[in-house]
């Protein structure tokens, strides 16, 4: 098994997680539907951190391949990597507060990447 792969089925699983969330609470709370609404917003906040941390990774093992000094490319990736995570806080808040998305929502969204890990967890047992 590949870490390619790996990752593939992580974000294929996470991707099935949301949406069963999404429609599970659609279902349940027909009435309320900013914690569906918030589900998906916690998916595309757990989208862009993964976007951010995944920058990372690849910029610092591209630097190591071509054998760049690490304290050059630590130093401008580092910034990226922080002013990426402002960017999803910022965004996290504006999802409460400007959108009225609601926060246990929210919540579930950005949990869903650790029920895709137990699922394949469990799938490799």
């Amino acid at each position: 098994m590949s870490a390619a792969n790996l990752l593939r089925r992580l974000e294929r699983n996470t991707l099935w997680v949301l949406a069963a969330a999404t429609l599970g609470l659609v279902a349940y709370r027909p009435r309320q539907p900013g914690l569906a609404l918030g589900v998906v917003g916690g998916g595309v906040l757990v989208g862009l951190a993964y976007w951010a941390i995944r920058g990372v990774a690849d910029a610092l093992a591209e630097g190591a391949v071509q054998g760049k000094n690490a304290r050059n490319i630590s130093g401008w990736v580092l910034v990226k990597f922080f002013t990426r995570h402002a960017i999803l806080a910022l965004a996290g808040y504006g999802m409460m507060t400007r959108l009225d998305l609601h926060p246990i929502g929210l919540l579930i969204g950005v949990s869903a990447p650790a029920a895709a890990a137990a699922i394949e967890a469990a799938r490799g047992r």
